[in-house]
């Protein structure tokens, strides 16, 4: 088989040098974004991008002999799992990789917030050792409420514990077992928002959870919440977000994703007519405000990106591959073929 793997940094390529000698195996270090990329992997029987190339149908349909593609990620809205199913194409992740990996980083955004480290770090590197505008607030005895308790989720869960946090959760499924085992109470939605000091996301983005914290949801919270999103950027309305962060309602917000995050790095796209057609500005214009806000903390969707959890990711996307040849696949994303 000839596969294409995308996004791939130099070092990545090792993992996958044990299908070299029975596959031919091409790296580029772009993401798959356009048709115009497509001629020299067009005969690609495997695609194995990351989470900035978009597979939409217009872009398969260059890949008439495609039969797999082996995302790299959990998350898979960058493909047209639709397109897939009815053309016969299987579509696998890697549904376990960086479990604790983003729990952690949920929590180094949380403590940047309430210590004010970014401001620490920056005053004092300029020489000002003033106390002025620091003061930060204690994580012990906050409530704190997880949204999804899922594999990340459940490490959240038993971090806060750690810090001594009062933790509520709200899942479609709950588990009752985990519920005590954890220590933290399931509640309604509409609870969860009214009580918690902190809201932490962690459900994947679907039709479902297309803003789920809305001008509504705002509305429903405290004032001075903190937000913190490390799931995907069309979970919260941006736009929405930041009248809450205008009026006070959020004191501040800790976010490893935007809704238009792929698109602020192609910003010289702007001078196209296609591009404003294709993208929404709006949530473009509110991701540069934020950028720009003191009391929101910005991180490069990076929260994944650990030594361990990408070897993970690699490891499990070859066995995907391997399980593919063998006429065993595993991982396969629900709503596609076999699903």
């Amino acid at each position: 088989m000839k596969i294409a793997v995308f996004e791939v940094e130099d070092w990545e390529r090792e993992a996958f040098q044990r299908l070299s000698g029975r596959h031919e195996v091409i790296f580029t270090h772009e993401a798959l974004k356009s048709a115009e990329q497509v001629e020299q992997y067009a005969d690609a029987q495997v695609l194995s991008p990351f989470i900035y190339s978009d597979l939409d149908a217009d872009t398969l349909r260059l890949f008439p002999e495609l039969q797999l593609i082996a995302t790299r990620s959990t998350g898979h809205d960058h493909i047209d799992a639709e397109y897939c199913r009815d053309n016969g194409i299987m579509v696998c992740n890697v549904p376990t990789y960086g479990d604790n990996t983003v729990a952690e980083h949920v929590f180094g955004l949380l403590l940047a917030i309430s210590h004010k480290l970014t401001e620490a770090v920056d005053r004092t590197r300029r020489g000002d050792f003033s106390q002025q505008g620091l003061r930060g607030f204690d994580l012990r005895g906050k409530t704190l409420g997880v949204v999804g308790t899922g594999a990340i989720g459940r490490y959240v869960i038993e971090i806060a514990r750690g810090f001594r946090m009062r933790v509520l959760a709200f899942d479609v499924r709950q588990d009752e077992e985990l519920e005590i085992t954890l220590g933290f109470r399931y509640v309604p939605m509409d609870e969860l928002l009214a009580r918690s000091d902190i809201i932490t996301l962690h459900v994947p983005y679907n039709e479902h959870t297309h803003h789920l914290l809305n001008d509504a949801a705002f509305d429903k919270m405290k004032e001075g919440v903190v937000i913190i999103n490390t799931a995907r950027g069309g979970v919260v309305d941006i736009r929405a977000l930041v009248r809450g962060l205008a009026t006070g309602k959020v004191s501040a917000a800790g976010l490893d994703v935007l809704p238009e995050e792929p698109t602020i790095r192609e910003e010289a796209e702007l001078l196209h007519s296609i591009f404003r057609e294709e993208h929404d500005l709006a949530a473009l214009l509110a991701d540069h405000i934020l950028l720009r806000l003191r009391n929101v903390i910005i991180t490069p969707h990076s929260a994944f990106n650990t030594q361990e959890a990408i070897g993970r990711i690699l490891k499990t996307t070859v066995e995907n591959i391997e399980a593919y040849e063998r006429g065993e696949p595993q991982n396969i994303i629900a709503g596609t073929i076999g699903q």
